[in-house]
C-alpha cells in the first residue's frame, strides 16, 4: 500500500492481519520513516544511516572557498570533508551496487552559508552526478537557508525544498517543489521526551500535524526529544519523518512496535475468593501447584493491564519472592528450577530431578505417595518437557527425552495431561495408564491412573488459536483426583509464557498469562469449595528481562520491551491461597517451597 504527498510515493508497510486486528494503534505506526539528523557527525556518514534503515539523511553544507563542506559553520570545517565525499560519492556506488532499492531516500541538505550562491554550486556539483539526478527514488531537498519561496520553480526538477510554516502557498506550482513540511517542535511543546506530552501539548502537537497533512505533505519535527517514548509519540501522532541521532535504534523500535504491542480481546472473568479458609491454621488435605514457566513480575503484570487491570491472581493476599539461582549457575535453567521446585533441592542446569553428584532427589508425588497421596502433572509443553519432567523422571540432562519417557511409567503419577504423544510411540512406556481421548473423559474416568495428549507434537499458543484448554484441563484434572477420595498433589504449568517471551512476542506472552489465569481461577474456585485445599502460583524463573514501557488499561492494551532472548536472575514472585498460604510470604530460595509444603503437610522428607 503506498500514500502519495506531493508527487512523490511513501512506502506503508502492512502490519500481519492478527496485529491489525489487536490494535489500531499499530497500523498508526507503520508509515514512518526515520531521518538522521546531521548524519554528517556520526562516525560512518551514510553508510551508516542506510544501514540503519534511515530514509531521510541531513547534512549540513557550507559554501568556502568553492568548495561545499559538510559542517555546521565555518569555523568547523575538516578538509576533504565535502558533501562529494561524505554523500555524492557514497551515493552514486551505492547505486551502482543496487543497495537502495525502491523505497525513496531524500538526503536533505541543509544550507548553512549564502542561500543562492551555495545553490548555485551545488547545481555544479550535481551536473557531475546525473545517476543522482535522474533517479526517481532519490529526492534532494533543501533546507536551512533557502531562497525566497517565489524562486522556487527557477531551479531543476531535481531540487526540491523543506518549506518550513504552516502558511498556505497560493501558487499550486510552486507547492509543487516542496518535499515537506518542517517545524521546531519547541516552539509547540517544552517536552523532554520523558513520560508522556501532557494533554495540552498533545493537543497542540497534534493539531499541528494535522495542519501539515492537510496539504498533502510529509510532515518533520525537527529539535525533537530523542528518546524512545518520544519516537513513540511522535509515530503515533503520524509524524512521518522521525528525527535522531541514533538511526539504526530508532528503525529498530519502531519495527519491532508491532510484535511488542498487543490490544486483547481475551478477558479472563475474575474470580473473587470467599477468603473463608485463606491464611487459616487448619489441616490441608490436597496442594495444587501451578507454575507459569518464565513468568515473571513483569509478565503478570501485563496480564493484569490488557485484562482490565485485575485478575484473579491479584485477589490472592499472601505474596513473597523467589530466588531462582541453580547450584552452578547464577541464571538458571527449567531444569534446575522445577527439580528445585520439585525436590527441594538445588542442582546444576539441564539436570532432571537429580542433584549435583548426579544422584536421584525424591520428588513430590514420591514423598507423597508414601503419606497416601495421589498426585497429576498437566502442561501445555511436552510431557517430557523440563518443568514437567521434574515431578516424574530422573536423568542427567533435559535432553534425554527417551529416558525421561521411559521414567513415566515407573513415577507415581496418577494423572498426566500435556503434548508431545510421539515421544511415547513405544505403549510400553505408557504402561497402567489409561489413555482418555479428551480432557472430559479425564474428568469423568473412574480408572486409577489416567493420561491424555494434547497434541502428537507440540501445542499451539492462545495467539495460534488454542482454546481455554488449559483451565478446562485443570478443573477436570481436579475433578479426577479428588473423586478418589485421597488427598492429591497436582502440578499445573502455563508452559507457553517462556515460549514467547523467548521470541520477545508480547501478544504471546499476555495472552497465555490470562489463560493462565483462567487455570488458576479453576484451582481458587475448588479450594473454596473444598475448604482444606492450600494453591500456590509461582514461576520457574524470569525469562527476557521483560518490562511495560506504556499501555492504557481502558483499551486492553501494553506495550513491552525486552533486554534479552533469554532467562534471567531475577527474583519472581509467589502467590498462595487457602489454609497456611500466609506461609509462603517473604523472600527465599525457589527450593524452599517443597520443604514448606512437607511442614504444612506434616510428612517427613530424608535428605
Amino acid at each position: 500500500m503506498y500514500f502519495s504527498f506531493g508527487g512523490f510515493k511513501y512506502v506503508k508497510f502492512h502490519v500481519s492481519i492478527f496485529f491489525c486486528l489487536t490494535s489500531l494503534f499499530l497500523t498508526q505506526i507503520a508509515a514512518q520513516e526515520v531521518h538522521s539528523h546531521n548524519d554528517y557527525e556520526q562516525d560512518f556518514p551514510f553508510w551508516k544511516a542506510l544501514s540503519g534503515g534511515a530514509r531521510s539523511i541531513e547534512v549540513d553544507i557550507y559554501l568556502r572557498d568553492g568548495k561545499l563542506y559538510a559542517t555546521h559553520e565555518a569555523s568547523e570545517i575538516i578538509n576533504d570533508r565535502t558533501i562529494e565525499n561524505l554523500y555524492f560519492q557514497p551515493i552514486q556506488k551505492a547505486i551502482t551496487l543496487d543497495l537502495l532499492g525502491q523505497t525513496p531516500l531524500q538526503l536533505l541538505i541543509d544550507v548553512k552559508s549564502e542561500a543562492v550562491s551555495t545553490l548555485e554550486s551545488l547545481i555544479s556539483v550535481l551536473q557531475k552526478y546525473p545517476e543522482i539526478r535522474k533517479n526517481p527514488n532519490i529526492i534532494l531537498t533543501i533546507s536551512g537557508n533557502r531562497p525566497p519561496v517565489n524562486t522556487y520553480l527557477n531551479y531543476p526538477s531535481y531540487i526540491m525544498f523543506d518549506y518550513q510554516s504552516l502558511e498556505n502557498i497560493n501558487d499550486p506550482k510552486q507547492w509543487s517543489k516542496v518535499a515537506l513540511i518542517s517545524l521546531n517542535f519547541k516552539k509547540t511543546s517544552k517536552w523532554n521526551g520523558l513520560g508522556r506530552l501532557t494533554t495540552e501539548d498533545y493537543t497542540k502537537v497534534k493539531a499541528t500535524i494535522e495542519k501539515a497533512h492537510s496539504y498533502g505533505k510529509p510532515f518533520r519535527f525537527w529539535a525533537t526529544p530523542d528518546t524512545k517514548s518520544a519516537w513513540r509519540a511522535l509515530a503515533k501522532l503520524n509524524v512521518d519523518y522521525i528525527n535522531t541521532d541514533t538511526p539504526f535504534e530508532c528503525r529498530k523500535f519502531l519495527a519491532s512496535l508491532p510484535k511488542r504491542s498487543f490490544q486483547t480481546k481475551q478477558i479472563s472473568k475474575i474470580y473473587k475468593p470467599r477468603y473463608t479458609s485463606d491464611q487459616k491454621e487448619r489441616t490441608v488435605e490436597n496442594v495444587i501447584l501451578l507454575i507459569g514457566d518464565g513468568n515473571g513480575l513483569s509478565h503478570i503484570s501485563a496480564s493484569v493491564l490488557a485484562n482490565g487491570g485485575a485478575l484473579t491472581l491479584t485477589q490472592l493476599k499472601s505474596i513473597g519472592f523467589l530466588k531462582t539461582a541453580s547450584a552452578d549457575d547464577f541464571t538458571t535453567d527449567s531444569a534446575a528450577a522445577g527439580t528445585a521446585l520439585a525436590t527441594g533441592a538445588k542442582t546444576y542446569n539441564r539436570a532432571v530431578g537429580l542433584d549435583t553428584l548426579r544422584a536421584p532427589l525424591a520428588n513430590i508425588p514420591e514423598v507423597l505417595s508414601k503419606a497416601g497421596y495421589i498426585s497429576g502433572c498437566i502442561t501445555t509443553d511436552k510431557l517430557t518437557g523440563a518443568t514437567p519432567a521434574s515431578f516424574y523422571a530422573h536423568q542427567e540432562d533435559r535432553s534425554l527425552t527417551d529416558g525421561i519417557v521411559s521414567d513415566l511409567s515407573k513415577s507415581k503419577l496418577s494423572l498426566f495431561m500435556g503434548g508431545g504423544e510421539l515421544d511415547f510411540d513405544n505403549k510400553e512406556t505408557l504402561k497402567g495408564f489409561q489413555i482418555m481421548q479428551s480432557v472430559e473423559d479425564i474428568g469423568r474416568s473412574k480408572d486409577k491412573k489416567v493420561g491424555h495428549f494434547f497434541a502428537k507434537g507440540d501445542l499451539p499458543g492462545i495467539i495460534e488459536g488454542r482454546d481455554n484448554l488449559l483451565a478446562r484441563a485443570t478443573k477436570n484434572g481436579i475433578a479426577f483426583l479428588n473423586s478418589k477420595k485421597q488427598p492429591f498433589f497436582l502440578m499445573v504449568e502455563g508452559a507457553k509464557i517462556d515460549k514467547y517471551a523467548h521470541q520477545n512476542n508480547v501478544p504471546g506472552i499476555v495472552s497465555e498469562g490470562i489463560d493462565f489465569d483462567e487455570a488458576i481461577t479453576e484451582a481458587i474456585k475448588f479450594a473454596d469449595n473444598s475448604g482444606n485445599t492450600l494453591v500456590i502460583i509461582t514461576a520457574d524463573h524470569e525469562t527476557s528481562g521483560f518490562s511495560i514501557p506504556q499501555g492504557n488499561i481502558q483499551d486492553n492494551w501494553v506495550e513491552g520491551d525486552f533486554t534479552t532472548y533469554d532467562h534471567t536472575a531475577a527474583m519472581v514472585p509467589i502467590f498462595a491461597y487457602g489454609p497456611y498460604s500466609h506461609k509462603f510470604q517473604g523472600i527465599y530460595e525457589n527450593s524452599e517451597v517443597f520443604h514448606k509444603i512437607m511442614e504444612i503437610l506434616n510428612v517427613q522428607t530424608h535428605k
